[in-house]
């Protein structure tokens, strides 16, 4: 699993503006089939309703980042649309194709999202933002408001020693096994040992919330699970 907030390569990535991309539409519902999203601190209650809320690495850093599972392994999504996700759309999906560069927004010019033919308008006839525009302006910005409260989140957990590996061992009805490794979860036999002044700090941050929400979201992947079992007998 690797981060997702990451910047196109170069010969992707061009800086939005009226002039050269006036006439470029964008899909503004686009269908995703991954298995693991990377969310933010302001998701995760959304999020933990129907996902198992995990700690991974990024493939490339070695960093720690926060993610929602959606599937157990590449190509299988379980949780595809709004409605299975109980109304939770990750912000990184709904951003898809549009980045930040610096002050400037950009875009990956050789994403499926962006015709020249169909979707909506990125600009207005007068070189202005459209609607549609507007709302991927302050999706972006939730995203880089946020980010920087859930990098903070994970500075403390991993300075209070609160992150530990978790074992997703799986049986499925089919036969297959699973045994997913790489991810991680906070540890709440470490949080319960902490002092009361680190606790108090975590309380006041907003943090021990997170926590939780985390930890209960693990109850998730049994319903998952479940939910692939389901699957199974339908195409059996």
């Amino acid at each position: 699993m690797s981060a997702v907030m990451t910047e196109p390569t170069a010969s992707q990535f061009e800086l939005l503006n009226p002039q050269s991309h006036g006439k470029l539409r964008f899909s503004p519902r686009v269908v995703h089939q991954a298995h693991f999203v990377q969310i933010v601190a302001s998701e995760f209650a959304a999020a933990a309703v129907r996902c198992p809320i995990l700690i991974t690495k990024d493939s490339g850093t070695g960093s720690f980042y926060i993610g929602a599972m959606l599937g157990f392994k590449p190509g299988q999504c379980l949780l595809p649309t709004v409605a299975d996700r109980a109304g939770f759309h990750p912000l990184n999906f709904r951003r898809d194709g549009f980045f930040i560069s610096g002050e400037q927004i950009a875009i990956d010019a050789n994403s499926p999202r962006f015709s020249q033919t169909e979707g909506e308008p990125l600009f207005t006839d007068g070189d202005q933002p459209s609607a549609e525009m507007r709302q991927i302006q302050r999706i972006l910005g939730q995203l880089q408001d946020s980010l920087k409260t859930t990098e903070a989140f994970i500075a403390t957990l991993v300075r209070l020693k609160l992150i530990e590996p978790i074992e997703v061992s799986l049986s499925f009805d089919d036969g297959e096994r699973l045994n997913l490794q790489g991810l991680y979860t906070v540890s709440m036999d470490s949080l319960k040992a902490l002092s009361d002044t680190d606790v108090l700090e975590l309380f006041r941050s907003g943090d021990l919330q997170r926590i939780h929400l985390m930890h209960a979201s693990l109850n998730q992947i049994g319903s998952l699970a479940d939910k692939r079992n389901r699957q199974i007998v339908a195409s059996s």
